[in-house]
């Protein structure tokens, strides 16, 4: 009757166990209400060879606008019930050369990498002015296959476009639906390229204050960013999710062994 009670509590502990609250789980732990954090220097997006942009010059006279601007392409989209063609419409886009170059209608090869948004619009329209070609430009650059990737166990792992000008790790994860219970928040890893070279940085989401001055905080176009799964989720990539490791082995196990030590006692 003891050896049946002792297996009984251990059962008891084991069950005990499974069902606590991991610590890791929630974000921010270590920011408090009213508290101040320094974040890390805001990085806007800037331009690399490979990028495409839109650009699109407007002016009282819109003739005069369209001579600085890349034909409007039609894209097939499909057919309705009539039969009758549906198409949808774009601007034709730039895509910055390797060395950092676009070639613009009557301006020629103007230079736009490492330039943010408003520095290339602002240098198309002083060139415009400066050379009498248009007195009264308004200059809109949109970014065009701009993205980041966000992979591993997240909701929705994909590709997700780069609309805007800041861009933070957290927008992304966001856009990938967050992360599943099964994610590691303390350890999620990011790629990125820079200067010829694949860098690595680790990223806590349970340390707010990490979070916000680390480099990895405002994300660059072609980032990947990859949630390692934790643990349990690892443990159910076996055969049948009980091996050795597993709680589920181990309550199996317990429970057994109690079945056995009453019918030994009956």
């Amino acid at each position: 009757m003891k050896t049946t009670k002792l297996l009984t509590m251990a059962f008891a502990a084991l069950v005990v166990c499974s069902c606590q609250t991991p610590m890791n789980i929630n974000y921010f732990q270590d920011l408090q209400d009213g508290q101040s954090e320094a974040i890390q220097t805001v990085h806007e997006i800037t331009v690399q060879p490979e990028d495409q942009l839109s650009i699109v010059v407007n002016s009282k006279d819109p003739l005069l606008a369209d001579l600085f601007n890349l034909p409007i392409v039609t894209h097939r989209v499909g057919y309705s019930q009539q039969s009758s063609l549906n198409t949808s419409q774009a601007v034709s886009a730039y895509t910055v050369d390797h060395q950092g170059q676009i070639d613009f209608p009557v301006l020629g090869k103007v230079t736009v990498a490492g330039k943010n948004r408003e520095q290339i619009a602002a240098l198309i329209k002083s060139e415009l002015i400066k050379r009498n070609l248009v007195n009264d430009p308004v200059v809109t650059v949109e970014f065009g296959n701009l993205y980041v990737s966000v992979l591993g166990e997240v909701a929705r792992p994909g590709r997700f476009p780069i609309t805007r000008d800041k861009v933070t790790i957290l927008d992304a994860i966001s856009q990938a639906g967050d992360l599943t219970i099964y994610g590691k928040r303390e350890n999620v890893c990011l790629m990125r390229e820079e200067n010829g070279h694949q860098n690595i940085y680790r990223v806590d989401l349970t340390n707010g204050g990490a979070l916000l001055a680390s480099p990895a905080y405002y994300l660059q176009q072609k980032d990947v960013i990859y949630v390692e799964p934790n643990d349990t989720r690892a443990r159910q990539s076996t055969v049948n999710g009980n091996n050795v490791r597993s709680t589920s082995f181990w309550i199996s196990l317990a429970s057994l062994a109690t079945s056995v030590a009453v019918l030994i006692v009956k």
